[in-house]
């Protein structure tokens, strides 16, 4: 092994050591999801300058595709986002929708998508826009279990993030958590959505959020509202349609079988 070689790999490992020594969770700015349970738990919200990931089985893509939106909506709301994307993605769950973020509260006009054919190439580009001081988080959406998205992967995208001030967004399809430096790390799946009016046949957005890994904390597991005028997760709000009234011209149940056993 080359001299610059070893020399490279020291300076790698003492930036490693200073990374997970610099652990203080009250070092950390964050910003809170607006879910009361879910920011105490992580406490005071999610982190920033960090790599937090979100998986969900295949089928669930749009969940969690809508999840990490929302997540990006928090960290940043008036900076531009990247969101870099493994073709095989595409294939697999379909182009995003502009109209679709704009939504759930996101400005399609700070988004900023990129397509890599493959993980090696998606990764390189999610470090080189991790570098970019400029934005507000970059998302990295990769299909499948790649064996790129390793631990010495994940130590490289904190040490990017911490380094520009940028929050790294990992989100993972059909996928199997591994070992990795993210801060956090969230299964999602969909949850019962009731309508919002009774003239509308849709609800908000409602996620079943489980917090798997939480490095300065519990973990925990909840129901989590999108707001979409607000822009925050919230507590689902009850069933906003009201009974349907007994009408007045029919006698009350109770009343009406006292009278048919009288008569019988």
């Amino acid at each position: 092994m080359s001299t610059a070689r070893i020399s490279t790999l020291a300076s790698l490992r003492g930036s490693i050591e200073r990374l997970e020594a610099h652990g203080d969770a009250h070092d950390l700015t964050r910003i809170a999801l607006g879910h009361k349970a879910a920011d105490t738990m992580l406490q005071g919200g999610l982190a920033l300058s960090a790599v937090h990931e979100v998986f969900a089985e295949g089928h669930q893509s749009a969940v969690a595709t809508g999840f990490i939106a929302g997540l990006a909506g928090r960290v940043s709301p008036r900076r531009p986002l990247v969101w870099v994307r493994q073709d095989f993605s595409e294939i697999e769950s379909g182009a995003l929708s502009m109209s679709g973020l704009c939504e759930l509260g996101l400005d399609p006009r700070l988004l900023v998508t990129v397509r890599a054919p493959d993980t090696d190439a998606a990764l390189r580009t999610a470090a080189d826009a991790l570098a970019c001081d400029a934005l507000g988080a970059v998302v990295l959406e990769v299909w499948g279990q790649a064996r790129q998205l390793d631990l010495v992967a994940s130590r490289k995208l904190t040490l990017a993030a911490q380094a520009s001030g940028v929050t790294a967004l990992l989100l993972r399809m059909a996928a199997e958590p591994r070992p990795s430096t993210a801060e956090t790390r969230w299964i999602v799946r969909a949850a019962h959505s009731p309508p919002g009016s009774p003239w509308s046949a849709w609800g908000a957005p409602v996620f079943d959020a489980h917090l798997v890994r939480n490095r300065h904390g519990p973990v925990g597991r909840w129901i989590m509202e999108w707001n979409c005028d607000e822009c925050l997760f919230s507590e689902p709000s009850a069933y906003p349609q009201s009974l349907a009234a007994t009408p007045a011209h029919r006698p009350h149940p109770a009343a009406a079988q006292g009278a048919f056993r009288r008569s019988a």
